[in-house]
């Protein structure tokens, strides 16, 4: 089984697939790699908030997101910065009540909000995260 805190072992997606035992995320890292063309990439964080390996997808050097393995599902973190928030709050009443409640949630700090989505099946959750990171990925 994958250490997530063994600094040392920098896990593959594949590990990370088998460390979370669910069929979404490899589709999520597949579609969210199609969708907007970019990369994944493995980062282990010494932050005490988060400590351990987690997945960041970059399009042109900028974080699209970043998921957090979980055992049989996963975090997503959403960065709603200054450029996204008004495009966001303009599709946000369109979302699943559990997004806008995570949003309303979420402390602003710095001009941004960070949502942490947990994220188990692909239902309207998954669905409004890629309408998210249709807005990010296209700054």
């Amino acid at each position: 089984m994958t250490d997530l805190q063994n600094r040392e072992h920098c896990p593959t997606l594949d590990e990370l697939g088998a460390y979370i035992r669910n069929p979404l995320f490899p589709k999520f890292c597949g579609e969210v790699m199609e969708t907007f063309s970019c990369r994944a990439a493995a980062e282990f964080s010494a932050c005490s908030w988060e400590k351990g390996w987690n997945v960041k997808f970059k399009k042109a050097g900028r974080t699209l997101c970043t998921v957090y393995p979980r055992e049989n599902y996963f975090t997503v973190l959403l960065v709603v910065g200054r450029k996204e928030k008004t495009p966001f709050e303009e599709i946000l009443p369109g979302c699943c009540p559990a997004l806008r409640e995570i949003y309303a949630s979420t402390r602003e700090g710095n001009g941004q909000r960070w949502l942490m989505v947990d994220l188990e099946d692909g239902g309207e959750l998954y669905r409004d995260v890629f309408r998210f990171l249709a807005i990010r990925g296209a700054r």
